[in-house]
């Protein structure tokens, strides 16, 4: 499907950036969307910093340009950078500052008037739960630093967003409020840039993902694109209390369409039978409704394990993404 040129956030054309004999990125395109979310998944060395280093001007590429809002990363970095908004994974604070005095730096740094910083900044603090909070902000927790960066990051309302492992550390209660919030900036059209280890945080949160490793991008698409040309099917491992049971749900779910494979086996005195199918919850349904319908009662145990970003990831490259 063509995208025409006005809905292209960043256009990225076969850039390159080298380091003496190492390619840390080594010819990428890609073609990021206004308003989606993008995730850049790869192992640590996998050139997706070195990339992204590139887009926000840091970096300059060895070859190849990029297109980020209109402007060229080589010549428009002025123009570049006043539209952008970055929270790193290192958290960049002024620890002798306030949350407050944090955000209402950053935002007149952007050309806000000090009423309107106060005010952005009131909002943005109550959003993530640290407004009102008087000490300085190197006595906060890691969780609360994080937050705070996050607020930095987005008080100008940036029209695109880079955000590195922007829930590292987090508590799972705070990890959802800023999952919920990163949904609610997707909502206003902010282009958003993730880059995470969290493949439950890419696949709840992404429009479309790109695996990079050694510097090349090895796929593209949405997760559940991804998921079916290059996941893993889904398994379900269910223990029976005798071998009679077993034999009937095998010959029940011979002929269900989306059942891809089965194996017996016999472990610790347990009937085990490992089913592979393809589809995610809903075929489940199916396949418990339709095999198992005189053995439910008879089911020792069982275990079910969905295709999952990691298993793509694994696919692809042989190795798990935290390798």
């Amino acid at each position: 499907m063509s995208v025409s040129k006005e809905s292209i956030a960043i256009e990225i054309k076969d850039i390159k950036k080298h380091f003496k004999e190492v390619k840390a990125v080594d010819g990428v395109s890609l073609k990021i969307r206004k308003g989606e979310l993008f995730s850049i998944l790869g192992p640590n060395g996998a050139g997706k910093t070195t990339l992204v280093r590139m887009l926000t001007t840091i970096l300059t590429p060895t070859a190849g340009d990029a297109n980020v809002n209109g402007h060229s990363i080589l010549t428009g970095k002025k123009e570049i950078v006043k539209k952008i908004g970055v929270c790193p994974q290192v958290i960049t604070i002024y620890e002798v500052l306030k949350a407050e005095e944090n955000v209402e730096f950053i935002a007149i740094m952007h050309g806000m008037t000090r009423k309107e910083a106060k005010e952005k900044t009131r909002k943005i603090l109550e959003d993530f739960g640290i407004a009102g909070r008087k000490d300085w902000s190197k006595r906060f927790s890691g969780g609360m630093q994080r937050r705070l960066n996050l607020a930095m990051s987005l008080v100008f309302e940036p029209e695109i967003l880079f955000l590195d492992e922007p829930t590292a550390g987090l508590d799972p209660q705070a990890r959802r409020l800023v999952w919920d919030y990163i949904r609610d900036l997707k909502n206003r059209d902010i282009t958003i840039i993730l880059m995470t280890h969290d493949m439950v945080e890419a696949d709840s949160l992404s429009d479309r993902i790109a695996f990079i490793d050694q510097g090349k991008i090895i796929a593209e698409g949405t997760p559940t694109e991804l998921k079916e040309k290059y996941g893993s099917d889904n398994a379900l491992e269910v223990s029976f209390l005798e071998q009679e049971d077993l034999e009937i749900v095998r010959d029940n779910i011979k002929n269900i369409p989306f059942v891809v494979n089965w194996n017996e086996s016999s472990r610790k005195e347990r009937n085990t039978l490992l089913i592979s199918f393809q589809g995610g919850l809903k075929n489940l349904m199916k396949l418990l409704q339709q095999g198992f319908i005189d053995s439910i009662d008879e089911v020792e145990n069982i275990k079910f394990r969905q295709n999952s970003l990691e298993d793509v990831f694994l696919n692809l490259t042989g190795k798990r993404l935290r390798d």
